[in-house]
């Protein structure tokens, strides 16, 4: 499957140009030639039409608002395609905390009723557990919440953040070392 035919292709270095100079009907063109197509690769990633249209119309909106530092250089069809991926991913990985806290909410009332010191030990580790990720090296934050929150898998991560799936590997057992080490610490009150 191509991303578009070869008389769209062929357009964009124009569009890529005459946005940048703010040509609405520029945006129009392109709009109209790569909607339907991004439209279904969306929706493929998604698997709903209605959340899928909602992340096309914001790429569009991201491109014609980035129109100014667009690069003729690159591929303006790739960048539209990126963009829309992420919108997609990032919306997958709201989605995913939403339900895991929805669940996290309604988990003690399904199975027992902690004590008030059980609900205080646990908000107190959620606490120091977010701090200590918020401590990370971005890069490692990045990749330990890809796949820990969002569930992905180290290809995925890989290809959302540009980099070899090795690299990822590094990145997570860098962030759990920290992690552990930081948790280790707090709990003994010192490291052993």
């Amino acid at each position: 499957m191509t991303l578009a035919s070869e008389p769209v292709a062929g357009s964009i270095p124009v569009w890529t140009a005459r946005l940048r100079r703010s040509d609405s009907s520029a945006m129009a063109e392109l709009f109209e030639a790569t909607h339907d197509d991004l439209l279904r690769y969306v929706r493929a990633l998604l698997g709903d039409r209605a959340e899928a249209n909602d992340v096309v119309q914001e790429a569009f909106i991201r491109i014609w608002s980035a129109r100014s530092s667009l690069d003729p250089a690159r591929s303006l069809l790739a960048l539209l395609y990126r963009t829309a991926r992420n919108l997609a991913l990032n919306h997958l990985r709201d989605e995913r905390t939403r339900e895991r806290l929805l669940a996290q909410h309604e988990a003690p009332f399904q199975w027992r009723d902690p004590g008030p010191e059980a609900l205080q030990a646990e908000r107190e580790l959620s606490e120091q557990l977010s701090r200590l990720v918020e401590q990370l090296p971005p890069r490692q934050r990045e990749a330990l919440t890809l796949s820990r929150v969002q569930g992905l898998s180290h290809e995925e991560i890989a290809a959302v953040m540009g980099v070899a799936p090795r690299t990822v590997n590094n990145h997570l057992v860098r962030a759990l070392e920290h992690l552990r080490d930081r948790l280790n610490v707090s709990s003994t009150g010192g490291r052993s």
